[in-house]
């Protein structure tokens, strides 16, 4: 089995140069008086430099996310801010780069028995955990199974389901039996979650102190508000964690991410707002860059919640929205049109044949009258702390909805504390998907029945199964087609409307630069702490 199987995934990144006669202060005025829905549209060229890390420096990032409910535990990382921290702490077993190549990590090699059932994984030697312990094939196997058994509750457990035993061979061999063949196994071990802590002396796994074998170490975190890192000096990856120290801020309102940008409080953003980038993009000092990928924008319904249990209700609603007009105004765009199923254009086995969901009015009260209403009225709660423009792109669906006479009330609710009280919770609401790196892992994560991040409550065992076979199936023709009734059904079926997918656009400073981008999510796969250093 190759090491490196490619993925077809990955697009490029682009960047802006400004003209330098630009005041900044024409950028803080504009955009205060910026309208939502007047931005012009603007594009982002390739970029063609070639980039020389240098060590040393303060880096500063503003992220638009982040809740006072939220830890570093594995199992729980549901936000950006948390996987940017937790990929500068720790390091996965394999590592999915900007090309879209899986590449060893803690692992320096695997091979895989033909039917791809049985995978082997050579460790690397030498390195050791952040407070002089060395890295063992134990300490794999307590952060796997971390995420194993009939009580966890953690958002991967879905991924590492099919595993059916781990065993070591010496320090420094992890053998994986799996339940059926999955050509894909290793880069489902970059999965965020997956990250190595160490193993206690009874082979729990010991996260709490937050001591990983990543380039930073944790120096404080205060949830909700920021966290600061050092760089680990005895880090083994001679080419990475360039600078000295981190700090991430959360920054959830984008008028104040840019604001801390302009005015040298941070050096870089992500999440930039869409109705002001193109004032940012002409900012001497500055560079708004854009990558697309698997960031999709969602209102998942809750199918055994009345009235979207009744299937005729929920496809009722996936035509009385409007998504051309939702990707002209909320992404500006920046994005590509959804077709209700998580499986977009950056996936190897996206099925552009099958037919479009689309705004139609008359077809919506069609269904409407086929689950016996002549109207419906629901609540939609919404926040920008789903994605930025949530709340405006809750109000469209609202309006375009009125004249399939879909009544939809807008609650609006708080920003911190969202995912912990509203998503999985309120049974129609907005949320975002970054995506990953497989269609396996994205349908496993938030569409397998009992998965702790099913926000749809999703239960088909039609879909299982093939799931399941796709998995399994090492033809890729067959796996095609596989992939391809999976996407209809979700489209036909499935609780989630899935409207547009976003390219993320992120801005930073002169100050800091990069190598090429990685689109698989926002700030470089998340690895921005790591990849990127101070000019």
């Amino acid at each position: 089995m190759n090491t490196k199987p490619r993925n077809d995934t990955v697009n490029n990144s682009g960047t802006v140069d400004k003209p330098s006669n630009n005041p900044r202060r024409e950028f803080l005025l504009q955009a205060s008086a910026l309208g939502f829905s007047t931005a012009l549209p603007f594009s982002f060229p390739k970029a063609s430099r070639a980039a020389t890390p240098k060590k040393g420096g303060f880096m500063r990032l503003g992220i638009g996310h982040g809740s006072t409910t939220d830890s570093f535990n594995p199992a729980r990382l549901e936000n950006g801010f948390q996987t940017v921290m937790v990929r500068a702490m720790a390091n996965t077993l394999t590592e999915i780069d900007a090309d879209g190549f899986v590449q060893p990590s803690l692992a320096e090699s695997w091979e895989a028995s033909s039917d791809a059932k049985t995978w082997s994984f050579e460790l690397r030697k030498g390195v050791e955990f952040q407070n002089g312990k060395s890295f063992t094939a134990k300490d794999v196997v307590a952060s796997i199974n971390y995420h194993r058994g009939e009580k966890s509750e953690s958002s991967v457990k879905p991924i590492v389901k099919p595993i059916k035993e781990i065993r070591t061979d010496g320090d420094y061999v992890v053998v994986f039996e799996l339940e059926g063949g999955n050509a894909d196994f290793p880069f489902i071990l970059d999965t965020h979650g997956l990250v190595i802590f160490p193993a206690a002396a009874d082979g729990s796994l010991d996260w709490r102190p937050g001591i990983g074998t990543g380039g930073y170490i944790l120096e404080h975190y205060e949830p909700g508000v920021d966290a600061k890192l050092k760089r680990n000096p005895n880090y083994w990856k001679e080419n990475r964690a360039h600078v000295d120290e981190v700090l991430l801020l959360t920054i959830k309102d984008s008028a104040a991410r840019s604001n801390a940008l302009i005015t040298g409080g941070v050096d870089a953003i992500d999440q930039v707002d869409l109705k002001t980038a193109h004032l940012l993009a002409r900012q001497s000092g500055f560079k708004v860059e854009e990558t697309s990928g698997p960031l999709h924008y969602t209102f998942p319904m809750h199918t055994q919640t009345a009235p979207y249990n009744d299937n005729n209700v929920r496809l009722a609603l996936k035509h009385a929205i409007d998504r051309e007009e939702m990707l002209k105004k909320v992404l500006k765009g920046h994005g590509t049109i959804g077709n209700d199923h998580p499986i977009g254009p950056s996936y190897r086995y996206h099925a552009a044949d099958i037919d479009q969901n689309v705004y139609d009015p008359d077809k919506a009260r069609h269904f409407l009258k086929k689950s016996g209403l002549d109207s419906l009225t629901v609540k939609l709660s919404a926040a920008d702390a789903a994605f930025e423009g949530a709340v405006d792109a809750a109000v469209l669906f609202s309006e375009s909805a009125g004249k399939a006479d879909i009544k939809i009330e807008v609650i609006r609710e708080p920003d911190d504390g969202y995912w912990s009280n509203v998503w999985l919770k309120k049974p129609f609401c907005a949320c975002y998907w970054a995506g990953y790196s497989t269609e396996d892992v994205m349908l496993s994560t938030g569409y397998a029945s009992g998965a702790p991040w099913n926000d749809t409550q999703w239960n088909n065992p039609k879909f299982e199964e093939l799931v399941a076979i796709a998995r399994s199936e090492l033809d890729e023709s067959k796996r095609r087609e596989l992939y391809r009734d999976i996407q209809i059904m979700l489209r036909d079926e499935g609780g989630a409307i899935v409207p547009i997918f976003a390219n993320n656009v992120s801005a930073r400073s002169e100050h800091i630069d990069h190598g090429k981008l990685s689109s698989t999510a926002s700030f470089d796969g998340r690895r921005i702490v790591e990849r990127w250093w101070m000019v």
